[in-house]
């Protein structure tokens, strides 16, 4: 993936910590040109106030959404349909989903079948399917220390375009 190429970050606010983003967006930035920062949440919750001061630090946009029901995660289904927006009308060249949930397995799975480079970033409780639909996958465990970089799961192209999965020990 060329650095210039545009990317479209879409942060799960509800299943990732904000501990390490700016770290986040330096790997983000190996792989393209973030163009498009969105964070999806209920901004009404406590559990989001730690993002507050980081989504102005790094220029993402957030994306309120209410939780209509206990139990049911409405944040989910407002960053598909803002990613499957994104890919039909164009204007990137890859994704970055960040989240460690397995709903986004079939949008990471949907996006690859277009042609476009997918990247997820998320915990190492991450469900491997989830993992293995994106051509590239980080750990947030390993962001930050320059020790950290051997432990990244670094997937090798092959000509064909497919991807060899490696877990970080």
């Amino acid at each position: 993936m060329e650095s210039d190429n545009k990317l479209a970050v879409l942060v799960d606010g509800d299943n990732i910590p904000s501990a390490h983003v700016k770290e986040m967006m330096q790997e983000i930035a190996k792989y393209g040109n973030p163009t498009i920062k969105r964070i999806y949440g209920d901004w009404t919750k406590p559990s989001l106030a730690r993002w507050k001061n980081m989504l102005l630090e790094n220029a993402i946009t957030p994306v309120q959404q209410y939780a209509y029901t206990q139990g049911k995660n409405a944040t989910d289904s407002a960053m598909i349909i803002d990613a499957m927006d994104t890919l039909y009308t164009g204007g990137v060249d890859g994704f970055c989903i960040v989240s460690s949930d397995s709903d986004y397995t079939r949008l990471a799975t949907r996006i690859r079948e277009k042609g476009f480079f997918v990247m997820g970033i998320g915990k190492k409780n991450t469900p491997r399917a989830f993992v293995n639909a994106c051509d590239v996958f980080v750990y947030t465990e390993n962001l930050g220390p320059a020790e950290n970089i051997s432990k990244r799961k670094k997937p090798s192209k092959a000509p064909t375009g497919t991807t060899e999965h490696v877990t970080p020990d």
